[in-house]
């Protein structure tokens, strides 16, 4: 974002390069230059180079003296500043990113722009995927979370017979599947070791599962 000419020609040599859209994500400020009038120029200028969608994650990014991980939760979101390029860019496509984390924001802010991206959210809380199908889209009926666990055993056999690929490295993507769920810490224990125990395989999923239920029917009884 400091050189929004060096930006700019890139854009304009893969616009000429290929036959897809092409698009930018950026932040809506760096360092001190944090203001509107910054973020403008930058799209602006990509803009007059051919590019017609934005994805503007709400925070700016500090370079100097904050870590990547840090750069992703210190700096204050401003919606109102991503929301202010769409008013005074209307025929460009502005899309949000940035802490969205249920639908109701997706819903508020859709009404604005032309989109959200979710990020860190579909990964901790991949569940949330379907809530947007449900909430958002109106797709029904969603499988149920236990359904899911059932069918990534299944794959994660298919992946062990096709390429040997270890469970681990499929259940480490999964913790998450019972995020705010009850039974969701022994879900989390067990696939956290299991997997990385000699000789497992897919069956420590039906593990973990069996160790959710369990917390989940001692905790009714309790």
């Amino acid at each position: 974002m400091k050189e929004p000419d060096l930006v700019s020609d890139c854009v304009r040599s893969m616009i000429r390069a290929v036959d897809i859209p092409v698009t930018v994500k950026c932040r809506i400020g760096i360092d001190e230059q944090d203001d509107f009038e910054f973020l403008d120029r930058f799209v602006c200028m990509v803009a007059d180079a051919g590019c017609q969608t934005f994805i503007i994650h709400a925070r700016k990014a500090w370079l100097q003296g904050l870590s990547p991980k840090q750069n992703r939760e210190v700096p204050s979101l401003n919606y109102e500043r991503v929301a202010a390029i769409k008013e005074k860019n209307p025929a460009l496509r502005i899309i949000l990113n940035g802490g969205i984390t249920d639908t109701g924001t997706i819903l508020a802010q859709c009404e604005r722009l032309n989109g959200v991206m979710i990020g860190r959210e579909a990964y901790s809380n991949p569940y949330f995927l379907a809530e947007i199908e449900q909430e958002i889209f109106g797709n029904e009926p969603l499988w149920k979370r236990d359904d899911i666990a059932k069918k990534m055993a299944h794959y994660a056999q298919e992946q062990a017979n096709r390429h040997g690929t270890p469970v681990k490295s499929i259940t480490r993507h999964i913790l998450g599947l019972y995020h705010h769920q009850a039974g969701a810490k022994a879900w989390k224990q067990a696939l956290s070791t299991l997997p990385y125990e000699d000789g497992a395989g897919p069956e420590v999923i039906e593990a973990a599962l069996k160790a959710k239920n369990k917390a989940v029917a001692t905790q009714r009884t309790a």
